[in-house]
């Protein structure tokens, strides 16, 4: 069996971080597969879909990081190309990735205690984003 549903979410622009456990628990839950697979899938190329312990914390250090290892404001090709301040959101998020997949066990997401589904905007100023979820299994 195979069920497939997407939810929008707005955000913040760069470095907002936001929590889809509950909404991807509760696709899970309604696709009826008890064993299986799950996709959960970032529509856009500047926005990251991770697994990691959703608090403040992290929700700082994350984007800090990624501003470390890929800042903006470098003489990027896309920025030469563009002009649109946001070729380090594309990098940043292609480098972490745009979907996460996990294991369907007993109907619900398998999950470790500290580990929450997450959204983080890559992107310069706020977007809409699509977010697709896809299960598979028996």
């Amino acid at each position: 069996m195979v069920h497939q549903q997407e939810f929008t979410i707005e955000t913040n622009g760069h470095g907002d971080m936001r929590d889809l456990t509950e909404q991807v628990a509760g696709i899970v839950a309604a696709s009826g597969v008890t064993t299986g697979m799950a996709q959960v899938f970032n529509v856009g190329s500047t926005g990251v879909i991770a697994a990691i312990e959703f608090e403040p914390g992290l929700a700082r250090d994350l984007p800090e990081v990624l501003n470390r290892l890929i800042p903006p404001g470098r003489d990027y090709g896309h920025e030469q190309a563009w002009h649109d301040g946001n070729a380090h959101s594309h990098l940043q998020a292609t480098w972490m990735g745009h979907s996460f997949s996990f294991p369907v066990t007993k109907g619900a997401p398998m999950l470790g205690t500290w580990q929450q589904i997450v959204h983080l905007e890559c992107d310069v100023k706020p977007r809409r984003r699509h977010i697709v979820v896809t299960v598979m299994g028996e």
